[in-house]
């Protein structure tokens, strides 16, 4: 039975954030951060097959790519770079880009990455809180400044920029070029209620988002048949034995686990292997009569610096 506290690695970026309260206490008052990465507690354990993460902007991130199965197949990768956003904090103003607005041939697309002009070409939206994006891999896109959202992906660290605003990283012209789908965007998912408290956000092949919002002082039991991610983004409650508020990561691994929901309700996003929801993910035992278990008493999460 595994049902474990994350762990977080710290990742510093100069676009991150020093404050990054509510959602954790970590002091970035020295070094801005940019990824709370989330992970096994036990080191030993296997790699889950996807990587949740964290991230605060103060800037836009570079307009970048990564690759989809089949590029990253062909370049002797496991697995291309598929990934969600859901917003949790966002300004007036805020936005995202999402693909370009026209088809580029992939001669105008090395002219425009030479050149900046990219910058014009790629598609901004505004995004609020409690919005979704999906981006399939292959799909250039940025993040704009003042965002902070979870992020679901592929396990992979495969990113090809395109642009970086001035900050004079290296670019990857030849592989960008060779990995983008240089058009507008995909149509995005529909987000799909299934009960009054669960709504699929995302239903893809490598992997399913769930919102689950749970009422004040209610039990529930939580089936699983794979690994899963859950992310409690408000409220507060107990997962197994383990206590979790918001900004805290709990991983479970192919087993249930029961949920015990504090006084002003939970709400918790959930991620876990596509392509399909769990029909019968969720069951819901407020009411019965349970022994519940002692409550594990509170530690840190290590937390790990990712060297930058």
């Amino acid at each position: 039975m595994t049902i474990e506290h994350a762990s977080v690695e710290i990742a510093r970026k100069p676009w991150g954030r020093v404050d990054l309260r509510p959602w954790s206490s970590i002091d970035a008052s020295a070094d801005p951060v940019g990824e709370l990465w989330f992970g096994r507690m036990d080191e030993r354990a296997a790699s889950p097959a996807l990587l949740l993460k964290l991230l605060f902007t103060s800037q836009p991130l570079s307009i970048q790519v990564h690759p989809n199965d089949e590029f990253a197949h062909a370049i002797g990768l496991p697995n291309g770079k598929t990934e969600a956003w859901y917003i949790l904090s966002a300004p007036p103003g805020a936005r995202v880009a999402l693909g370009l607005k026209r088809i580029l041939t992939p001669q105008a697309l090395r002219a425009a990455i030479r050149d900046g002009s990219i910058a014009g070409h790629v598609q901004w939206r505004p995004v609020a809180q409690g919005d979704v994006i999906l981006v399939p891999g292959g799909t250039i896109h940025a993040i704009g400044a003042n965002i902070v959202l979870a992020e679901i992906q592929q396990r992979s660290d495969t990113t090809f920029r395109l642009f970086d605003f001035g900050r004079q990283r290296e670019l990857h012209e030849d592989s960008a070029v060779a990995a983008s789908d240089a058009g507008p965007p995909p149509t995005q998912w529909p987000a799909r209620r299934l009960t009054d408290g669960r709504t699929v956000l995302v239903a893809s092949p490598p992997f399913v988002l769930e919102r689950i919002d749970l009422q004040a002082n209610s039990h529930w039991e939580l089936d699983t048949d794979r690994e899963a991610w859950l992310l409690v983004i408000d409220g507060k409650g107990r997962v197994g034995r383990t206590n979790a508020t918001v900004g805290e990561a709990i991983f479970i691994e192919a087993d249930h686990a029961g949920i015990d929901v504090g006084v002003s309700g939970m709400s918790i996003l959930l991620a876990y292997p596509g392509p399909d929801p769990i029909a019968s993910l969720l069951q819901d035992c407020t009411g019965r009569t349970t022994k519940s278990a002692a409550v594990q008493a509170p530690t840190s999460n290590e937390i790990i610096e990712v060297p930058t």
